[in-house]
């Protein structure tokens, strides 16, 4: 057993990471019409733990009202910076007619009674319309029970806004709207229709009526919940579409934020546990000489788990110095890949063995083989992309107390239910025996999609006793975490007399999540054949920023470019002249070549390179423009045009894309994860180099809004077309081809 691997996910094992996030982009990002409130109004089960303050009412599952006419949305999504709390805060207030001045956001309890009702269903029911109105309770009834068997509370799959916002958040606004109206109504003896709401306030013309929310929110709670409350078109939204200021950024800026890092347990003297897994997947702790270690000052206690040592110490500083000072030995690995060049070898050999037709086909199209004999030119090309590490600001950790049957865990995580339940199992406990805390992240990008270093904490709390927060040193984040998959992919294209291209076939070694991430469907290609040959990964892997777009992009709109210039014609024509059916992802493109002059020449020595995407329902098109006057190169400006449907907060959506398209340079520039002896060289920034800030080129986003009705993501879908529009500027500018990943050490 590889110990280095994701542990099942006990009530949840059906509902794999490529269940979860892969399966919003099936439904090809569209939104359900439905209702994201509860059936029913269970304003006094839930009372108790989310409105528990003095003049505070529950006015549905989702919002409450405090004497002070404060409303305060319920998020069930986590915030890691992403600004998702505020922008469904936003909704909700937007539909409600409320003052966004006067509005806060609340952590939605991880006890099990919220669940994304609506993100698992579009997970389920993909682009399928909403129920009648009549059916719609116990439409949305089934869904919120999957939700709970499920461990259904996650954050992923860039899903937050466009359905929790849109069927959950509008809806639940929109519906404690019409039960304060009506209430107002019934006691002023006035018709529902002339009250009219702004400002949080309810206000009558004829009769002079006014009164804030909160003089009506307890007559409100008491009306039966409207299931399908009419939502507001565009043209009457307040908030929505505005940059709407986020509402978690004074704490960050003045300190009083408290990320999992930060935990304190009143009352308690804290301890802290440094810990170092197994080097090398599939090995475990053969023996340890901790001689040296148990003399050091502070330390509390030295664990020999299997997979990992610990060191329980008085503070992280004296345990990661014990840490340090205790030699191991290791089992023998039972993978036979030793090296990068073992790993790239697999790879090799699975696509070899596949040839021009083997492996898998997950897209099939026309007759590949026979256009590809008729080809007036032909072309291929190897791709290849590394394993990279997640590398969020704040590292993995975990306070966790085991007492009394019980156990509480303060994390960051993504997933809460999940790490409740793994919890759970791992110390034998009922989940309802088991309470999760959940601060905001210090980033997450994927990795706290999973819960090994919660498992990991857990235990060692068992093992002492006491209350020990478990904080992963920087090296063991980099080096013992879960990884972005390494991937090769190849390509043959045939193009006709006229340069178009006709045959398009395509096969590579990972196929996980979105499982069409590797298709490029908007492009009218007639025959095409896209097939995947699983080869072995030595390393684990988690969910990594846009997941496997982050890959395929890359392999994709670099062929497309290759392919432009074997025709001779300009890469954003050739683009285009396949878009016919495509015309939001045609007006993108547009959008993108206006803004980078892209007709204009570039000063010597530059060049600019394009590319289009689509992930998580948006369409995002980049163009990238690279200076090798220094012999290696300096990305200087990045114009970047998206669709997301509808923007909720345009300034939110656009720090998105930025920090998309940074973290995409970052990892086309230097991102890489090398194998030596079976385990990972890189250790810290100092060998795992991030994009510094003098470094970062000029950014500029411009947005379409395509369709108000189908909202797309904003977290992950800037990342894609950064490396291929890098390499193909750098193929612009030098007629250097990249085709493998990373790029700087290209030009070492």
């Amino acid at each position: 057993m590889n110990d280095m691997a994701k542990p099942p996910r006990s009530r949840a094992a059906k509902w794999t990471r490529r269940g979860f996030i892969g399966a919003g982009i099936l439904a090809g990002g569209a939104l359900l019409i439905g209702v994201g409130v509860r059936p029913g109004n269970p304003v006094g089960e839930l009372g108790p733990k989310v409105a528990g303050g003095e003049g505070e009412q529950l006015i549905n599952s989702w919002l409450k009202i405090d004497a002070d006419n404060v409303v305060t949305a319920i998020v069930p999504h986590c915030e890691m910076g992403q600004g998702a709390h505020s922008v469904l805060a936003q909704m909700l207030a937007d539909e409600l007619d409320a003052d966004w001045s006067l509005v806060k956001v609340m952590q939605a309890p991880t006890d099990g009674s919220y669940v994304v009702t609506d993100t698992i269903r579009m997970f389920i029911a993909g682009g399928t319309v909403g129920a009648p109105d009549w059916l719609e309770p116990t439409w949305n009834g089934l869904f919120t029970k999957i939700g709970q068997l499920a461990d259904g509370l996650i954050t992923g799959g860039s899903s937050s806004i466009r359905t929790t916002g849109q069927h959950t958040m509008r809806i639940a606004g929109a519906a404690a709207r019409q039960m304060l109206v009506g209430a107002a109504a019934k006691e002023w003896g006035v018709p529902a229709s002339e009250i009219v709401t702004a400002g949080s306030t309810l206000s009558h013309k004829a009769s002079g009526k006014s009164a804030p929310y909160a003089q009506f929110a307890a007559a409100a709670a008491e009306q039966d919940m409207p299931q399908t409350p009419v939502l507001k078109a565009p043209k009457d939204y307040r908030l929505m579409g505005t940059d709407a200021p986020r509402t978690d950024i004074p704490a960050k800026v003045n300190g009083t934020a408290e990320f999992g890092i930060d935990t304190k347990i009143p009352g308690q003297t804290m301890t802290y546990a440094a810990v170092r897994r197994v080097p090398v997947p599939g090995t475990r702790v053969a023996k340890m000489d901790a001689g040296a270690a148990k003399a050091m000052p502070g330390v509390l206690q030295i664990l020999n788990m299997g997979d990992f040592i610990a060191v329980v110490a008085d503070s992280y500083w004296q345990a990661q110095q014990a840490l340090n000072g205790i030699t191991a030995e290791y089992t023998a690995a039972e993978s036979k890949i030793r090296s990068s060049a073992d790993q790239s070898a697999a790879f090799a050999a699975a696509l070899d063995q596949a040839g021009d037709g083997g492996g898998e086909e997950v897209i099939g199209k026309g007759k590949v083989a026979e256009a590809m004999q008729v080809a007036a030119k032909k072309l291929s090309a190897e791709y290849q992309a590394p394993y990279l590490a997640h590398a969020p600001l704040e590292p993995m950790n975990a306070t966790v107390w085991v007492r009394d049957g019980k156990c509480e865990i303060w994390t960051g995580t993504q997933v809460p239910l999940f790490a409740r339940s793994a919890a759970a199992k791992a110390l034998g406990l009922s989940a309802d025996d088991v309470t999760v805390h959940h601060p905001i992240m210090g980033g997450g990008f994927g990795r706290r999609l999973e819960t090994d270093y919660v498992i990991q904490a857990v235990r060692i709390a068992q093992a002492t006793g006491y209350p020990v927060k478990m904080i992963w040193s920087r090296e063991e984040d980099t080096q013992k975490g879960l990884f972005r998959p390494a991937d090769m992919s190849r390509f043959t294209g045939g193009l006709d007399a006229k340069g178009r291209l006709v045959a398009y076939n395509n096969v590579f070694t990972q196929r996980h999540d979105p499982q069409e991430a590797c298709d490029c469907a908007f492009y009218e290609i007639p025959h095409k054949s896209i097939r995947v040959a699983e080869a072995p990964l030595h390393l684990p892997f988690a969910a990594f920023r846009s997941v496997d777009h982050s890959q395929q992009a890359f392999f994709i709109e670099s062929f497309i470019d290759e392919a432009a210039h074997a025709a001779g014609h300009d890469p954003v024509e050739f683009r285009l002249g396949m878009l016919g059916n495509s015309p939001r992802h045609k007006a993108v493109l547009e959008k993108v070549t206006a803004m980078a002059n892209w007709s204009s020449k570039p000063a010597a020595g530059r060049g600019r390179g394009v590319a289009l995407t689509e992930s998580f329902g948006s369409i995002v098109a980049e163009v990238v423009e690279v200076d090798m006057t220094g012999g290696k190169p300096r990305v200087t400006n990045v114009w970047c045009a998206a669709d997301p449907g509808y923007a909720m907060n345009p300034d939110g959506f656009r720090n998105q894309m930025e920090g998309g398209i940074v973290f995409g340079l970052t990892a086309a520039l230097y991102g890489e994860i090398s194998l030596k002896d079976g385990a990972v060289e890189q250790g810290n920034f100092n060998d795992y180099q991030l994009m510094r800030i003098n470094e970062c080129p000029v950014i500029a986003v411009e947005i379409i809004n395509g369709n108000h009705e189908k909202l797309g993501g904003a977290g992950e879908p800037g990342l894609p077309p950064a490396a291929p529009a890098l390499a193909n500027a750098i193929f612009a500018a030098s007629g250097k081809r990249i085709r493998v990943l990373p790029i700087a050490k290209q030009f070492a």
